[in-house]
Parts: C-alpha cells; sequence; structure tokens
C-alpha cells in the first residue's frame, strides 16, 4: 500500500539521493496547452529540507518547466527504483525558477558542482509526499552518465548559451514566457 508522508525523513532522503534518474512534469493553466514530463539527472538532485527540494537546471531546447512554474507553480518529481526493492516516490509542490540574479541563486549554487550550462534551479516546496509500490516499473542496471549535454555546452561556451538561451528559451512551445 501507498504511504503519504509529512516530510522527507531520512530513510527517504537516502533513497531519494540514490535514485539515478527522476522525472519532472508540469503543466499551463490552458487545456489546450502541452503538458510536459522530462527525465533529469538523479545527481542533479538536493534536498534542501524536511519540505524543499532543489534540482539543477541546465540550457536545454525547450523552457517549458520554467514557464509552466512562472505561470502557475504547479510541479511533480517523480522518482522510481530501477533496482532493489520496488518503489515510486512523488514529490508534489509549488516550485519556482530561481534564475542569476535572484536573491537565492549564489546560496543553492554552492550546493552543486560548477557546471558549464546552468540556466536556473528549479526550487519546490512540497505539498504532498507519497510512495507506491512500483511493483510494474521494470528493473534496469545503470551503465553511467551520458556525456553528450555536457560536451555541447563545453562547445558553445558561456557567451553562446546565453544567446541560446535567447533565442530559444525564451519562450515555450505554447507561447508563455520563459527566461
Amino acid at each position: 500500500m501507498g504511504k503519504i508522508y509529512d516530510l522527507i525523513d531520512e530513510k527517504l532522503a537516502r533513497w531519494l539521493s540514490e535514485q539515478k534518474v527522476f522525472f519532472v512534469a508540469t503543466a499551463p493553466l490552458s487545456g489546450d496547452g502541452h503538458i510536459n514530463c522530462s527525465p533529469k539527472d538523479g545527481a542533479s538532485f538536493r534536498i534542501l529540507d524536511e519540505r524543499t527540494v532543489v534540482y539543477l537546471d541546465l540550457t536545454g531546447s525547450g523552457v517549458e518547466t520554467i514557464a509552466h512554474l512562472k505561470e502557475n507553480g504547479r510541479i511533480i518529481l517523480m522518482f522510481c527504483a530501477m533496482d532493489g526493492p520496488p518503489k515510486i516516490v512523488r514529490l508534489h509542490g509549488r516550485g519556482e525558477s530561481i534564475e542569476p540574479g535572484h536573491n537565492d541563486f549564489e546560496s543553492i549554487r554552492k550546493t552543486f558542482p560548477n557546471t558549464l550550462g546552468l540556466r536556473s534551479f528549479i526550487r519546490i516546496q512540497l505539498t504532498r509526499i507519497s510512495d507506491s509500490c512500483g511493483f510494474g516499473v521494470p528493473r534496469y542496471e545503470f551503465r553511467g552518465e551520458r556525456s553528450q549535454l555536457k560536451e555541447w555546452a563545453e562547445r558553445k561556451g558561456e557567451a553562446s548559451l546565453v544567446n541560446y538561451r535567447q533565442e530559444k528559451n525564451s519562450r515555450s512551445i505554447d507561447g508563455l514566457p520563459g527566461v
């Protein structure tokens, strides 16, 4: 049976930190808008306190999560055990994009290694923490991180990444403001 948690305790924090991948989903208010679901590298996730988490948001081809958060703040993170005992954890909350210039940007940045291509941090105040069985999730073996995003950012360089974000990340696919 699934469980509702009041907060992220030590046991759950340890489990979340061990996961190699998690998924982020957001949606615009408009029923005609596009729902977004993105996989993220587990190493980009941090627990700030018992009800606040953050993840590193790197420059990419879209800006849906940031645009949806700016419009309505709704977000969910889903973690699935790919090995070991089956389990799914969902973290529902109200999210915000912490972009350069935000008062908290530098303090959050210190919790992560320097990363070329950093676009923002997504900070989430959790409103619901739950788990479920995960019996239907197949087992997968982690074989390593992919290098393409890092190599792409290195080839572009920081100045070109700023231009790229202005060109490709200023609006979502539904026309909502991005970065």
